[in-house]
């Protein structure tokens, strides 16, 4: 079997939302389902938390799951997830399982990791999720990120704008982004040390760092989205749905 290592990165002092990953939905905390979905993904070697909260720790220790500590200093989550990558020399391939969606599906993370188990051509540097954009709310939404990609399912782009612009009305090759990535274990390594690059910064997405530095990204697709819990609203919006 492929070796691939998933973490859960789950930092508590989030600027949008602290506490975030110890917040209760339903009868357990965020990082708790986050954990019990990747667990359920059969191409997972092993499930890991990384975090650098002693009450984090602490919390996943309780329920019976396997978490490591980081450094504080990290400025993302995908520099928590390299940090415990390199304890893994083993590992083919390393998802980075965002810790703020608990209602994601172990066939997405298996959809997101695919392309790792390829023994007939080179392993993609990267992967990430992308569904169906609903053109009606979605394409002007700033909050609702857009991937174009080429004719291999390779990303060209990523934005918030609505893109492309459809000056004939023709199908393309745009999709709504979501947040999970899968990365080769090596190429991980090399991404930690890439410098931010000025589409990022100006659309506050990192995953165009790979793009700009001349890196490819490769786009899974799946059938639909799931709730993120970024804001405090975003809870009530996921305590409703446990609650139905």
């Amino acid at each position: 079997m492929i070796d691939i290592l998933a973490v859960i990165p789950a930092r508590y002092a989030s600027q949008r939302f602290p506490g975030k990953p110890l917040v209760m939905i339903g009868d357990r905390p965020m990082v708790q389902w986050v954990y019990e979905a990747a667990l359920k993904c059969p191409l997972f070697s092993k499930v890991v938390v990384a975090t650098d909260s002693e009450l984090v720790a602490e919390c996943v220790e309780k329920f019976g799951g396997t978490v490591e500590m980081t450094s504080s200093s990290h400025l993302s989550g995908t520099d928590r997830v390299a940090e415990v990558a390199t304890r893994y020399p083993q590992a083919v391939a390393v998802a980075n399982v965002q810790g703020d969606q608990p209602f994601v599906k172990p066939e997405m993370l298996t959809q997101l990791v695919t392309p790792y188990l390829s023994t007939d051509t080179k392993l993609p540097d990267m992967t990430t999720l992308a569904c169906p954009l609903d053109h009606k709310t979605g394409y002007t939404d700033a909050n609702v990120v857009k991937v174009l990609c080429d004719r291999h399912n390779r990303a060209i782009y990523f934005s918030r704008s609505p893109i492309p612009y459809f000056r004939n009305s023709v199908p393309a090759p745009v999709f709504h982004h979501l947040g999970l990535y899968a990365f080769r274990r090596d190429f991980l390594a090399e991404y930690a040390k890439l410098t931010p690059t000025p589409l990022e910064q100006c659309e506050a997405l990192e995953q165009l760092r790979v793009i700009e530095h001349g890196y490819s990204i490769q786009v899974c697709l799946t059938e639909t989205s799931v709730i993120e819990v970024n804001t405090p609203e975003d809870l009530v919006q996921a305590q409703l749905l446990v609650n139905r």
